[in-house]
């Protein structure tokens, strides 16, 4: 048991996708359902289609929100020209998280075996915000979040995890390190 108190985060969940809406949407159930019953507070909920500009203005948007901690998106992961979510968020990071693909892919091959490699999963952060990309299906999303963020977004988790750094994420702005 750990000695510390669970801080709940307030987590915005973004669907990528031209065919999803708020009834049919699974895989953003699923976040919701897992983020909230964890203890998490849902701080907004959204669908977008699969455009780069859609996707970006959307992330960057809630990044800059002082009202959110974290975003997840879900879909436009995969190869089909469609996809686009890495191509949206990952010039946009601030910093890459390189291990969470590599995680994220490890729980998946038990899962699924090599069909993980039609996967691009990613992560980074963006204004100080943490961005997680899932694919679009709801096991992905329940591996995600059941293998990583479970974990990772609770200040209980030893021997460390994203919240106990989320104040410190901006560290370069304040010290004039990099521009914002």
């Amino acid at each position: 048991m750990s000695d510390r108190d669970f801080i709940p985060l307030s987590i915005a969940v973004l669907t990528v996708s031209d065919t999803r809406t708020r009834e049919d949407d699974r895989s953003g159930d699923t976040l919701v359902e897992r983020l909230e019953g964890a203890g998490h507070r849902l701080g907004d909920r959204r669908i977008v289609r699969d455009d780069v500009e859609a996707i970006r203005e959307c992330v960057l948007g809630w990044s800059r929100d002082p009202g959110i901690d974290v975003v997840i998106t879900t879909g436009g992961t995969g190869f089909t020209g469609r996809d686009v979510t890495p191509e949206a968020l990952e010039p946009i990071f601030d910093k890459r998280m390189d291990g969470f693909s590599i995680v994220f892919h490890r729980i998946s091959f038990e899962k699924i075996g090599v069909s993980t490699i039609q996967s691009r999963a990613t992560a980074g952060v963006v204004n100080a915000t943490f961005v997680f990309a899932l694919p679009g299906s709801p096991g992905a999303c329940r591996d995600g979040w059941d293998g990583i963020l479970a974990a990772q977004l609770d200040y209980r988790h030893r021997p460390c995890n994203f919240v106990e750094i989320m104040p410190r994420l901006d560290e370069h702005l304040r010290r004039g390190g990099l521009s914002a």
